[in-house]
């Protein structure tokens, strides 16, 4: 009995000691319950995960590594009291909600008989009210969470992507890589008033070909209406199907090796000015695609690319198809559901009016009525009659300099001014005439002045101002760049694509050579 008696508390004693702490999340302002998105790092070091504490409440946890440094570990909870079970002693709880609330990080002391903890978080601005919607197209996360979670990141659309194929020919109704189940129909599920989704769409990513690897690259299909049975390359006979359904074409990544070709030959619609290698964690994809040209001087260092040299990239990019007079659209998605990344971390906000509508909101996406963010707000008016454009920034934190961009060249920097808003925010006005004597493509771009360094920005649709007899004329270096990626793939293709696959890459050559000869 007494080797019985010692043996159980040796046991007791080196039984993990476990506590539980309670909180809720209100808003600031009104105080009702908030859903939101909360991390929790306990003294041990480890990420607990937050459950509800109402018995028709929701939490959705989310793990996430693609690398020892670049993990996502969080939950995202319904607008109810919340409960964690971890060790006693200090922990670390995050709270954010999206874009227009303060985030909120604090160190709470758990004791064994446990604690209890309230936040209140801020909104610092209710783009709503200003008719701007926020949304994603690029989303893995599947409709039976995405209630959820797009309640606890405010996205106010989302694009889940239900269709998903990674190789050549493969159908993406039998050969599906979304985990998904297939809606019957296509349809709009209205998570409240302000907060819709979309269940028909389609990834082609194809990294193989008859069975052995080679990379093509990824092309997203968005609201179109049947489920796609057609497997690619070629590509024309999708488009021809999904043009007639409505749909709009993406390109997520700007430099996929068949990027140059797509968006010449078949009219991409979407660029993702916020791609899914841009995350809230650190920077992982060092070296990935079609590597950038000299002339852009791309920022790298001895992994490969930086954050910032990446970004820069998708930029730089976006300008050279501009300038060759190919006028996609920006958006933004950063595949949360595949990637460390939240929902929404980067968004497209699409100004319509009244309230939210569907049709009303992938119309001003289509329109250009958008900019894309991962932090910052940017709302742009230019005045053809007096040749100015206005430009309102507003952001959580300081900004660092707002930027005319036309024709792809920087035209004019600022020094925001950063005035402090009701909402604790920060806003800024800068007006610039851009006194263009030619067709000419402008936008605006922002920056964060940030303690930890990270990039975070918001980029302005493109504003087309046209000049009679004198057309926009491309770059030499942005065509040359844009020809040799076709050239390359046209090579590296040449035994394995089909001769009415490689007739789709010679017809983007002939669209680019066709620009080298107009081009300054």
């Amino acid at each position: 009995m007494i080797r019985s008696a010692a043996l159980l508390l040796a046991l007791l004693a080196a039984a993990p000691r476990e506590a539980t702490l309670r909180g809720v999340v209100l808003d600031a302002d009104g105080g009702k319950p908030l859903p939101c998105r909360i991390t929790v790092r306990g003294a041990d070091g480890k990420f607990y995960f937050a459950k509800s504490a109402a018995p028709d409440g929701s939490a959705v946890e989310y793990r996430k590594q693609a690398s020892k440094e670049s993990g996502e570990s969080h939950v995202t909870l319904s607008a109810h009291p919340f409960t964690v079970t971890l060790p006693p002693g200090p922990c670390i709880i995050t709270v954010q909600r999206g874009k227009e609330y303060l985030p909120q990080t604090r160190k709470v002391e758990v004791a064994e008989a446990g604690a209890e903890v309230e936040f209140k978080l801020q909104r610092w601005i209710n783009m709503a009210e200003r008719g701007w919607y926020s949304g994603e197209t690029h989303v893995h996360r599947m409709p039976d969470v995405l209630p959820n979670v797009m309640l606890a990141e405010d996205l106010n659309v989302a694009l889940p992507i239900t269709s998903w194929v990674q190789e050549a020919y493969a159908s993406p109704g039998s050969a599906n890589k979304a985990g998904a189940t297939i809606p019957n129909d296509a349809r709009v599920t209205e998570v409240d008033p302000t907060h819709v989704f979309y269940s028909r769409n389609t990834e082609y990513e194809i990294f193989s070909v008859d069975k052995k690897k080679h990379t093509l690259g990824a092309l997203f299909f968005l609201n179109h209406k049947t489920l796609f049975e057609e497997g690619m390359p070629p590509v024309r006979p999708i488009v021809k199907k999904a043009r007639e359904e409505g749909a709009l074409l993406e390109l997520d990544k700007h430099n996929w090796p068949w990027s140059a070709m797509l968006a010449a030959v078949f009219n991409v619609d979407l660029y993702e000015l916020a791609n899914n290698h841009i995350w809230e964690t650190e920077f992982a994809f060092r070296d990935f695609g079609a590597p950038a040209p000299e002339f852009m001087k791309i920022e790298k260092d001895a992994k490969g690319y930086t954050e910032k040299g990446w970004i820069d990239y998708t930029f730089q990019n976006y300008y050279s198809f501009l300038n060759c007079g190919i006028r996609m659209r920006p958006t933004a998605g950063c595949a949360s559901g595949v990637h460390p990344v939240p929902l929404g971390f980067g968004r497209v906000y699409v100004q319509i009016d009244g309230p939210l509508r569907y049709d009303a909101w992938i119309k001003g996406l289509n329109e250009g009525r958008s900019f894309v963010t991962t932090g910052p707000m940017l709302f742009v008016n230019y005045s053809k009659k007096q040749d100015l454009l206005t430009i309102t920034t507003e952001s959580a934190t300081p900004l660092s300099s707002v930027e005319v961009i036309i024709n792809g060249e920087v035209a004019a920097s600022a020094r925001p001014e950063n005035l402090e808003t009701p909402g604790k925010g920060y806003s800024s006005t800068v007006l610039a005439k851009p006194g263009v004597d030619e067709s000419s493509w402008v936008a605006v771009r922002c920056f964060e002045e940030r303690p930890d360094k990270r990039r975070r920005y918001a980029h302005s649709a493109p504003i087309y101002i046209d000049v009679a007899g004198k057309p926009l004329r491309p770059r030499r270096a942005d065509v040359e760049f844009l020809l040799k990626r076709v050239e390359d793939e046209i090579a590296r293709n040449k035994e394995v694509l089909s001769p009415e696959s490689l007739a789709e890459y010679q017809e983007a050559a002939d669209f680019y050579k066709k620009k080298l000869q107009e081009a300054r």
